[in-house]
C-alpha cells in the first residue's frame, strides 16, 4: 500500500453500515493556498540559514530550503567530508563547515537547523541559543530525559525562535483534520493505534569501522532511543495532539527478529500507551515486513479516522448522528460501502467516471517544507503567523518516547509521574 490507496479490510473489519468519508476537501486545498500566500509575501530579505548535520534527513532539509525563495543557505556544517561535499551541490553558494562552532560564529548565518544524530543535539542547541540563532531542533530533542530538559529549558528563555521538527503538527492535512476531531466528528475516543512497517536493516556501510559505526547510531541503545524515539515519536505526538493529552505509563516489549547483526536496539516493537479516562494507543512497528507502511487511527464511538502522510478517512459508525456538510456532499461506493466524498471537485469526478476516493488530489506540500515556512514566518513575525512546536511540546514528545524506550527495553510498565513537568 501507498498513500494513495488503502484497502479498509486489512485493519477495519465488521462495519458493513459505515460510510467512508474522503478528508483531502476543498477546506484542505484552500488551507495549502493559504499557507503558499503566507510564504510568498513574507516582507524583508530572505532568512540566511546555516545546517549543521549533512545526513540523509539533512540533504532532504537542504533541498527543500532551496524551494523556498523566503531562505538562503549561506553554511552548511558536517564532520563527515563526503556529506559536505553533497550538500555543496545541493547548496553551492553555502560556506562549508567542518565545526559547528565556526557556522555558529558566522554573522551571515541568522537561523541554523541541527539535524545532527540526536543524541547529539544538546551541546549543539546550547551553544546555538548562545550564538544568539534562531534554532530548529529535529525530534527528538535529545535520548535522555536530562538532556532534553536542558533543551527545552533553554529554548523557553531564548529572546529567538525555537522550533522543533515535529513536523506532524505543521502537515497541512493534520491541521485539517484536527478540526473535525476537535468537533466532535469522532465522538468518543475508545482507541489509537499507530503502525509503522519497513523490511529494511537500517544499517549503513562505511568506508572505515570508525565511520560505521558512526553512521549506525541508531542501532545501539547507547545513542539511540530506539525505533519508538526515531520513528514513533510522529505518531504518538499526533496521539498527544489530537487527544489534547499526555500518557500516564506506558508497557512495552521488544525483540531482535530479523536482524542479528550486533545490534542491541529491537527491530520489532510494541507499546501500549495508557492516557487519561481508560484511552490506550498501541504503537507498533518492524524493520522485518513492509505490510502497509503506517498509517494512524483514532477510533471513536462515531467515527474512525484514518491517517496516512498525505491522505486521511473517516469511516462513520451506522448509528452516528448526521453531521451537516454531508446533505450537501456527493455519494458513491467507497470500500464496497455507500460514501460521503469530502473531497473538491466530487461531482465532476463521478460524472467522469471516477472514484472520488482513488482519483481525488492529496496534500502537495510536503510536511517538512510547511514546517520550515513557518519556522521562517515566526522569524520574520509575519501577522498571523502559525504556531509552531516550540520547547515545551518537543519536550513533552522526547520524554514520552524516551520513556516508552525504557519499557521496551526493560519489558516493563513504565510511569510517567512528573516527568513531563518541566519545572
Amino acid at each position: 500500500m501507498n498513500d494513495n490507496s488503502i484497502n479498509r479490510r486489512d485493519f477495519l473489519k465488521g462495519a458493513a453500515a459505515a460510510a467512508t468519508v474522503f478528508l483531502t476537501a476543498e477546506g484542505l486545498l484552500k488551507a495549502e493556498e493559504a499557507a503558499s500566500s503566507a510564504i510568498a509575501n513574507v516582507a524583508g530579505p530572505p532568512v540566511k540559514f546555516g545546517v549543521i548535520g549533512l545526513g540523509q534527513w539533512g540533504k532532504e532539509i537542504l533541498t527543500t530550503l532551496s524551494k523556498i525563495p523566503a531562505a538562503q543557505v549561506t553554511g552548511i556544517c558536517d564532520t563527515y567530508e563526503p556529506f559536505v561535499n553533497k550538500g555543496k551541490e545541493i547548496a553551492p553558494n553555502a560556506a562549508t563547515f567542518a565545526d559547528y562552532k565556526q557556522l555558529l560564529a558566522s554573522a551571515d548565518i541568522e537561523a541554523v537547523v541541527i539535524a545532527t544524530p540526536s543524541h547529539q543535539h544538546k551541546e549543539i542547541v546550547l551553544a546555538a541559543i548562545q550564538a544568539g540563532k534562531h534554532v530548529y531542533c529535529e525530534a527528538p530533542i535529545a535520548t535522555t530525559v536530562e538532556d532534553a530538559k536542558a533543551i527545552a529549558v533553554a529554548g523557553q528563555s531564548s529572546p529567538k525562535v525555537f522550533q522543533v521538527g515535529l513536523q506532524g503538527r505543521s502537515n497541512l492535512l493534520y491541521q485539517h483534520v484536527q478540526r473535525f476531531m476537535k468537533a466532535g466528528a469522532v465522538g468518543s475516543t475508545a482507541h489509537v493505534f499507530g503502525h509503522w512497517n519497513k523490511k529494511e536493516s537500517m544499517r549503513r556501510v562505511a568506508p572505515t569501522p570508525e565511520r560505521e559505526q558512526e553512521l549506525n547510531w541508531r542501532l545501539s541503545s547507547k545513542t539511540s532511543s530506539g525505533l519508538v524515539g526515531e520513528i514513533g515519536i510522529h505518531q504518538i505526538d499526533l496521539a498527544n495532539w489530537y487527544l489534547n493529552s499526555l500518557p500516564v505509563s506506558v508497557t512495552g516489549f521488544g525483540s531482535i527478529i530479523n536482524w542479528k547483526d550486533g545490534r542491541d536496539i529491537a527491530d520489532t516493537v510494541q507499546c501500549i500507551l495508557e492516557y487519561p479516562n481508560g484511552i490506550r494507543m498501541v504503537w507498533k512497528a518492524t524493520l522485518c515486513s513492509s505490510f502497509s507502511s503506517s498509517f494512524t487511527l483514532f477510533e471513536g464511538t462515531n467515527s474512525t479516522l484514518i491517517m496516512r502522510e498525505k491522505r486521511g478517512w473517516m469511516v462513520k459508525e451506522a448509528d452516528a448522528p448526521l453531521l451537516g456538510w454531508e446533505v450537501y456532499a456527493a455519494k458513491s461506493p467507497c470500500f464496497d460501502e455507500t460514501g460521503v466524498c469530502m473531497i473538491a471537485e466530487a461531482s465532476k469526478l463521478l460524472k467522469a467516471g471516477e472514484e472520488p476516493s482513488k482519483a481525488g488530489p492529496e496534500l502537495k506540500t510536503e510536511p517538512l517544507q510547511s514546517a520550515l515556512e513557518n519556522f521562517i514566518l515566526n522569524i520574520k513575525k509575519a501577522p498571523n503567523a502559525p504556531k509552531i512546536p516550540g520547547p515545551l511540546e518537543g519536550y513533552q514528545a522526547a520524554v514520552t518516547v524516551i520513556k516508552a524506550n525504557e519499557a521496551v527495553i526493560s519489558g516493563t510498565k513504565v510511569a510517567y509521574g512528573n516527568a513531563f513537568q518541566l519545572g
